[in-house]
């Protein structure tokens, strides 16, 4: 089986958020399975000169963009056991930033046409299944039934299409069906790509794929309504087991605090008493009062709407009041980015804010943190609260999409869970389980169990990997 998995960045690459891990981790853990997978992005500026300096060059080739008629190169190089392409055009992504430019939409428009006729180009590989993410990449599939039905190397192509974040769709006006995409006015229909007054890449991908896949179980069924559903909520009710949800993994190499270059003290689930030693050394570094029984939430995030961060501010000075200390990496929007910044100034033995990323730092976060705060209003899937799981740091959730799906809330009747939760969006109610989660604290023997049930838990790629291959079998069975 061959499958060629598709997406706007890659680890280690190009690297914006969990799209890159997966884009990295799924296909590895495919490799292990058997499947020929290979991954396929764009050559953009910014791409670390250490893997440039291993690139061969493949091909070179035009590509139709309407009327436009542009160059692409292959360039292929492997990282890991895993054979990348690399699509260049140094017009559309020898840019400073890899998205946010006016010009998106022919960008993009540019890079799934390139992928698709790049297949006449790669000699030893011709793929059964074309696996595609996100808006970036949910056009190919309409191209593909377009204007490939005569290609003998196309004709028996199946397409997979998986929602990372419904939100962004790739919305463009409808000029763009001709003038990028060389579709007729046929496809700006409600049964189509039309969407309000424009079309949307994203629900090209839903119609025209042959399966839809989001990251999480929760997630696929949120999308069906209204509140989650992004408009697109009738259309994802309306296709029934097309749509399929399997949970995001980590990668257990990357993620592994017993081999962790980038922690302090490296341990495992029979020694995790040294996470305190890391706490330690955490609060020396961050210039926090330093002691090992005061606890530590930690919060690694992009600070947005999307991630309750509105949640986190409106309580924070009750959370500080308990007596624990807070720590913040992460950027976004420049009010909850100056907001962390004023509180971190005001109680500055308590709390820290680092207006960046990191990934040694986050690392060095989850490794040295008692708990890990995620009031996520949606998260389609989410990887922190299963990394934070990885290092025994428990998470303290809301109940939406992966959130859900990966933490099992902790039942002090049984003993039994691998972190906190609370399900309404609300401020009071995190703080209430954050005050419960700290009261468990004080009982070290109920905490440890906790930790040591919470770091047995299994959120490596094996078992998704295994679903993803029964559901392309499935494809190439039909």
């Amino acid at each position: 089986m061959k499958v060629l998995f598709v997406a706007s960045e890659a680890y280690p690459f190009a690297r914006v958020g969990g799209l890159s891990d997966v884009a990295y981790s799924l296909p590895k853990a495919l490799r292990k399975l058997g499947v020929d997978v290979r991954v396929m992005l764009p050559k953009y500026g910014q791409i670390p000169s250490e893997y440039m300096a291993q690139v061969k060059h493949i091909a070179n080739f035009i590509v139709p963009v309407g009327w436009r008629n542009q160059y692409c190169g292959i360039e292929y190089v492997e990282f890991e056991g895993i054979p990348y392409y690399l699509l260049d055009n140094e017009y559309y992504f020898k840019r400073h930033q890899y998205y946010g430019y006016y010009d998106d939409g022919e960008r993009f428009a540019y890079f799934s046409r390139a992928i698709l006729e790049s297949i006449y180009y790669l000699e030893d590989f011709k793929p059964d299944i074309i696996h595609c993410n996100d808006w970036h990449t949910g056009i190919v599939p309409v191209l593909l039934k377009a204007h490939y039905t005569e290609s003998d190397v196309h004709r028996k192509i199946k397409t997979v299409f998986t929602i990372h974040n419904l939100k962004f769709q790739g919305v463009f006006p409808k000029i763009v069906l001709g003038d990028l995409l060389s579709l007729g006015d046929e496809y700006y229909a409600e049964d189509k790509l039309k969407y309000y007054d424009g079309i949307s890449f994203m629900k090209g991908g839903i119609i025209y794929s042959d399966k839809v896949t989001t990251v999480s179980k929760t997630y696929a069924e949120e999308i069906k309504t209204p509140f989650y559903g992004e408009g697109l909520h009738g259309l994802l009710e309306g296709i029934g087991n097309k749509l399929v949800g399997i949970v995001n993994g980590i990668d257990y190499d990357f993620y592994n605090p017993e081999t962790d270059k980038d922690i302090y003290i490296n341990y495992d689930i029979n020694s995790f008493d040294k996470k305190r030693q890391n706490k330690v050394m955490l609060q020396k570094d961050l210039k926090l009062e330093v002691g090992e029984d005061i606890p530590l939430i930690g919060l690694v995030s992009r600070l947005t709407s999307q991630k309750g961060i509105d949640l986190t501010l409106a309580v924070l000075e009750d959370i500080l009041r308990t007596g624990v200390h807070f720590v913040v990496l992460g950027t976004g929007e420049k009010n909850y980015e100056d907001s962390f910044k004023y509180f971190a100034f005001k109680y500055p033995s308590q709390m820290a804010a680092v207006i960046d990323f990191s990934d040694s730092l986050a690392k060095k976060i989850y490794a040295s943190s008692d708990m890990f705060l995620m009031p996520s209003l949606f998260e389609p899937c989410g990887i922190s609260q299963q990394v934070a799981q990885r290092y025994g740091s428990l998470p303290i959730v809301r109940e939406t999409g992966g959130l859900k799906d990966t933490v099992t809330p902790y039942n002090e009747y049984t003993g039994e869970g691998t972190g906190f939760s609370f399900t309404n969006y609300n401020a009071h109610d995190m703080l209430h389980v954050i005050e419960y989660a700290l009261s468990i604290y004080k009982d070290k023997e109920k905490w440890n169990n906790i930790v040591r049930q919470t770091m047995e838990v299994d959120h490596s790629w094996n078992a998704s990997a295994k679903e993803y291959l029964l559901l392309y079998e499935s494809l190439l069975k039909g």
